[in-house]
């Protein structure tokens, strides 16, 4: 009885790890897809939430650590662009840009987001 006991824990132990994919690549931990497929449904549902105005430091406060973030100047205007991972387009595990939407940031204040917002900066 003991034997058959421990045998069903090793089975049920086993089958409960088989949906569970983590993939090390160097430092950088890449999760299953279902987590990744949460990240973005809760990025996407964070972003349409945003008020046009807020600051940097609210917006990181509420989205946490942006996949990518690139600060310049075009004259006067000092620009901050966070990205946060918002749909796949390709499953290798690694998150790229064409993946994230950008947040665009005007001397402190979140002005949009998306990729024409992005481009109406240049």
């Amino acid at each position: 009885m003991k034997k058959l006991a421990l045998v069903s824990a090793g089975v049920l132990s086993l089958s409960l790890l088989t949906g569970c994919i983590v993939v090390v690549d160097g430092d950088k931990r890449v999760e299953n897809q279902s987590t990744t497929e949460q990240r973005e449904e809760s990025n996407r549902t964070a972003i349409a939430n945003l008020d046009l105005g807020s600051s940097p430091a609210v917006v990181l406060n509420k989205m946490g650590t942006p996949d990518f973030d690139e600060r310049m100047n075009n004259g006067d205007v000092e620009y901050r662009v966070l990205y946060y991972r918002t749909q796949r387009v390709k499953g290798d595990g690694i998150t790229t840009k064409d993946e994230c939407t950008p947040l665009v940031f005007a001397n402190g204040a979140l002005i949009g987001w998306g990729e024409g917002k992005l481009e109406s900066i240049w």
